[in-house]
């Protein structure tokens, strides 16, 4: 082999290394880049937010009714047949106006016979007391009357005494029966409705009411309130109302009154808020809806309104702690803006998971 083509050899054997371990360094550094990005893809990267404790006012609109502060149907006492009527629907009638009278002469002639044996009743007992006190007096003589004797005239009278007394209260009776003739009405109102005519008979054998009377200067607007937001009623909570019969108006008042138990068929707290309405602007029976001034007694848990995830399981919320993923069931509450007030298992310094799926599992992640 001549020095020439050795030589030649050499030089490329020499390039060839020389090229070749800057190449090697090249792919190692890409490798290494690699692998970091690989672990980097890896690597789980969840956003958070705190949980909020906070005690804000909050509005809700709720349907409710207005009705009569008072409404009564108005029957008779005693059975008779309507001589009178002195109302009818939509006459506005004053406390003790006369509104009607039946008659009942059977009752008249009743008064009258429990009148006469009250007299005699009397007329006998003054006779037993005459006899009595005679005969106290012949007894100062002594032997003149026996002790016997006058005992059983202070007997007689005694028991004449009572009979006296029992026929007086029969007569009273009677006689208060036959005010029960007279129908007036039992509050300042209206008359709603008159069910009778004259000549019917109305009393205790009948259902049929005679009139039916409402209030109409003071009405009561009733509300049933959810569950979720009992606990937020407190006293002096004031309320804007609209009615459908003037658009655009707004009415105001005040809480008056709360069942202070929820009802078992729906659950809800009714509330109740006197109106007045000596104006006659409003009338009882109206629809109203009406919008509440709110606030817990005590502040609550809220999160993001997107940090719920909801499954057919349930309702949860995914806490990261400590690179620990943990699902805590909740309850929602009321929702204000962007945020839920949550109920459950939720501290202070829990760190929700702003965009929870089903496909993030729980346990332990980065290690």
């Amino acid at each position: 082999m001549s020095p020439t083509i050795s030589t030649y050899k050499i030089t490329r054997l020499t390039l060839a290394l020389a090229l070749s371990i800057p190449l090697t360094a090249c792919l190692q550094q890409e490798n290494q880049v690699n692998k970091e990005a690989k672990k980097t893809e890896k690597r789980i990267n969840h956003p958070t937010a705190s949980v909020q404790f906070i005690h804000p006012e909050y509005e809700i609109s709720i349907p409710a009714e207005l009705k009569p502060y008072e409404q009564v149907a108005v029957f008779a006492k005693v059975s008779g047949f309507v001589k009178q009527l002195y109302v009818d629907r939509g006459d506005h009638v004053r406390k003790g106006q006369l509104l009607a009278v039946l008659e009942a002469p059977e009752m008249n002639q009743r008064y009258l016979s429990d009148k006469a044996t009250e007299q005699k009743i009397y007329s006998d007992y003054l006779f037993a007391q005459q006899a009595y006190d005679r005969l106290k007096d012949a007894s100062t003589t002594s032997g003149a009357v026996a002790a016997i004797e006058l005992d059983r005239a202070k007997s007689n009278v005694e028991s004449a005494r009572a009979s006296f007394e029992a026929s007086k209260a029969s007569t009273s009776h009677t006689s208060q029966l036959q005010q029960y003739l007279r129908i007036t009405a039992p509050f300042d109102g209206v008359i709603t409705e008159r069910n009778v005519s004259i000549g019917a008979l109305a009393g205790s054998s009948s259902n049929q009411s005679l009139f039916i009377i409402a209030q109409e200067n003071k009405l009561r607007l009733t509300l049933s309130l959810p569950e979720k937001h009992a606990a937020s009623v407190q006293q002096g909570v004031r309320a804007n109302f609209t009615v459908s019969s003037q658009p655009g108006k707004i009415f105001e008042t005040t809480l008056s009154r709360t069942s202070g138990l929820l009802a078992q068929h729906d659950r809800s707290l009714t509330l109740e808020f006197d109106v007045n309405n000596i104006s006659g602007e409003l009338q009882g029976g109206d629809y109203a809806q009406v919008k509440l001034m709110l606030k817990r007694k005590q502040p609550s848990t809220w999160v993001p309104k997107k940090s719920i995830l909801t499954t057919q399981s349930g309702t949860f919320i995914l806490i990261l702690d400590n690179q620990e993923i943990k699902r805590i069931p909740i309850k929602e509450g009321i929702y204000l803006d962007t945020l839920t007030e949550v109920f459950g298992q939720v501290s202070a310094d829990s760190q929700i998971i702003l965009k929870p799926s089903e496909e993030i599992k729980e346990g332990i992640i980065n290690k």
